[in-house]
């Protein structure tokens, strides 16, 4: 209500009411288990790790503050070095080809055929078999001997590697697995190809664009921002790889007690960090570990969300 003498709105009362304050409270109380699973399994582990970080600390006896001796450290042990170099071809090589692959597949799987639902349906199927029965069936088929790779390179006459004992063909080994299970990218894609309206094609087409110019200049930027989110989630991914690398590589130690397979061609960070923590019993050496690679993949989140204003296109844009 407008003051008929100032022309002003009477400003309103300072401080909640009681119904206010009981419904503010009563939704504390609903969010609760949120609010306290979140900052038990999240927030303490996540300083608590950071300061671990700083100590030399074996489960068994008290941490001892050692400051940042295992930063220190880890510049100059090899293995950190083979583990970043590992992941980071998964990162640079594999997402790229997988994510193309996705696409791909999303694209064929957008043409109105007869049981397209089926197909749809067998390409999503291996996203979700759970990632060690995944990696188990790889091994099987990926078995130099027997496996269903080799057999049907040598029916059509072309060298049969030893995937999974070559040093050369452990990590194309992981590529084929990404590229088997890219149907769940496979699926995102496909809804955004269904939200990009046939109008914008229509128009190409009477201008004379042929399929790859529509395809370039409609398809790519109307994906862009799924592409965005995909590559992201792909690179976080990336950097995380332990399920398949332990099972190719036997979950043993090689050689010189490492998990890494042959030649170290499959020493992951995770599995480096892993191996650190739980076989060795560095925590603290650990826990440094987790902290490097914390910023490793939040420098290269931020670098590709900065690079994205040149190349993402948003509704209206």
């Amino acid at each position: 209500m407008i003051d008929s003498i100032s022309g002003k709105t009477p400003s309103r009362k300072k401080g909640w009411t009681r119904r206010e304050w009981r419904y503010f409270w009563l939704g504390l109380v609903f969010a609760s288990p949120w609010i306290i699973g979140f900052l038990v399994f999240t927030v303490y582990p996540f300083f608590t790790s950071l300061y671990f970080s700083l100590t030399e600390y074996d489960l068994f006896n008290p941490p001892r503050w050692v400051g940042i001796d295992n930063y220190k450290a880890i510049m100059e042990d090899r293995n950190f070095y083979k583990s970043i170099t590992n992941t980071l071809f998964m990162a640079f090589i594999s997402v790229p080809i997988t994510l193309f692959s996705s696409l791909l597949i999303a694209m064929l799987l957008n043409f109105k055929v007869r049981g397209i639902n089926y197909y749809r349906t067998m390409f999503y199927l291996p996203a979700v078999i759970p990632g060690v029965a995944s990696a188990l069936l790889w091994t099987w088929m990926l078995n130099p001997d027997f496996g269903l790779a080799n057999i049907f390179l040598r029916w059509v006459g072309l060298p049969d590697p030893a995937w999974l004992l070559d040093p050369r063909f452990t990590k194309p080994s992981l590529v084929l697995m990404g590229l088997w299970g890219s149907g769940a990218g496979a699926l995102i894609f496909l809804a955004a190809l269904q939200g990009v309206p046939q109008t914008y094609y229509e128009a190409a087409q009477v201008d004379g664009a042929n399929w790859w110019h529509r395809f370039w200049k409609i398809t790519v930027p109307a994906l862009s921002p799924i592409i965005l989110f995909q590559l992201i989630m792909g690179l976080i991914g990336a950097f995380q790889i332990f399920t398949e690398s332990y099972i190719l590589a036997g979950g043993k130690a090689g050689s010189g007690s490492s998990l890494g397979g042959p030649g170290q061609s499959l020493l992951f960070y995770a599995v480096n960090l892993y191996q650190e923590a739980f076989i060795h019993l560095k925590m603290g050496y650990a826990s440094a570990l987790a902290w490097i690679l914390f910023i490793i993949v939040m420098l290269i989140t931020l670098l590709v969300l900065k690079t994205s204003k040149r190349w993402v296109y948003y509704g209206g844009e």
